[in-house]
């Protein structure tokens, strides 16, 4: 059988049965459209180095995926989604990590703030205050390996279990502190300012972060208008089987994962578990490990999850949710956010089927 692609989509769709079909078109829609262009004979030798022929350019394949309950939308251009994944790392990265040796994160406890409830320590990890937060409990990780590009499967139990204590630790100064976010930004491209390994957690009060809160009421939406009941539980589940349908999903120890039909951008992936924990944990390790082998060297990695506690909003069915995103070669002066991913929808280079093929 030939390889799926994103371009072919509306095809691969077609050949579902109707009840999958239908599932699919309740969170998805997809079109596809093809853009033309005539390009001088001045150019061809260009556009054969950087394309391998004027006909690839010629006629470009287009397809628009939206996510119709949390209007997230992907365009996936063939011209850019049939290239190979990337399977190389980068000197000049290793050089900066090196050259970075001894910044405050090597010494935190002289070199960063402690919260007023102390430091906790883990087995790989230490915590510390945000200098300048953007929260009232605003916390980093700091990783005891400088390199962040060092990822071990016990070290990513501990720096995820050390952040919930953390957030635990927040709760009990101040019990309206319910909802904890965690989120690990991996080297300058994803954001990070500070090149030694860490990563960040805030919680917060009153409500969700806008974007949390934002997708549990699309969730619970989408619950009450096909099953009749606001409960975010038939989105997730729904949201999985359209993944599933298409070869696109996998499952391991109670953790479900997919590649993303509407990535923010390249490579996606999300994790759903009902709990938190090291199931959840040890498949975002791997999910890295893959990242790491096809020489993704920055990303960010987001937990969402339901409030510690209780909370207004139904967020009963609101599974631990992990959005694991490659953001692009760090030395590539180019950002890989602009006015489109910023107002409109992502442009996405990567194929969502050769992301799923290699964690399937």
């Amino acid at each position: 059988m030939p390889e799926a692609r994103i371009t072919e989509l509306p095809s691969i769709l077609a050949g579902l049965s109707q009840a999958e079909q239908a599932i699919f078109a309740r969170i998805f829609h997809v079109a596809a459209t093809t853009g033309e262009l005539a390009a001088p004979e001045e150019m061809h030798p260009w556009i054969v180095k950087f394309f391998g022929s004027v006909e690839a350019v010629a006629r470009q394949r287009i397809v628009k995926v939206t996510n119709l309950v949390t209007m997230e939308g992907a365009l996936f251009n063939e011209l850019r989604a049939n290239r190979p994944l990337e399977t190389e790392g980068r000197e000049e990265v290793r050089r900066a990590v090196m050259e970075s040796m001894g910044d405050p994160f090597c010494r935190p406890e002289a070199g960063t703030p402690a919260d007023l409830f102390g430091r906790l320590r883990g087995a790989a990890c230490v915590t510390a205050s945000n200098v300048a937060k953007y929260d009232g409990f605003h916390g980093l990780v700091i990783f005891a390996a400088h390199d962040p590009l060092r990822i071990e499967r016990e070290a990513v139990r501990d720096y995820f279990t050390t952040a919930r204590r953390w957030a635990e630790a927040a709760r009990a100064q101040d019990p309206a502190a319910r909802f904890y976010f965690f989120l690990w930004n991996c080297l300058w491209k994803s954001g990070a300012s500070i090149v030694h390994g860490h990563a960040q957690m805030t919680v917060g009060k009153e409500m969700h972060y806008a974007r949390i809160e934002g997708l549990r009421r699309a969730a619970c939406g989408y619950g009450e208008r096909v099953y009749g009941e606001a409960s975010p539980h038939y989105y997730f589940e729904d949201l999985y089987r359209a993944h599933d349908m298409l070869d696109l999903a996998w499952e391991r120890e109670g953790v479900r994962g997919f590649a993303y039909l509407a990535p923010i951008k390249e490579k996606e992936v999300i994790l759903l578990a009902e709990e938190e924990g090291p199931s959840l944990y040890d498949e975002v390790y791997r999910i890295l490990d893959g990242y790491r082998r096809l020489g993704v060297e920055s990303f960010n990695v987001a937990l969402i999850r339901p409030p510690l506690g209780k909370a207004e909003g139904d967020w009963e069915g609101f599974p631990a949710m992990v959005r694991i995103v490659d953001r692009g070669d760090p030395n590539n002066k180019t950002a890989d956010f602009g006015g489109m991913e910023l107002y409109a929808a992502s442009v996405i280079s990567s194929d969502p089927f050769r992301v799923a093929k290699m964690y399937r």
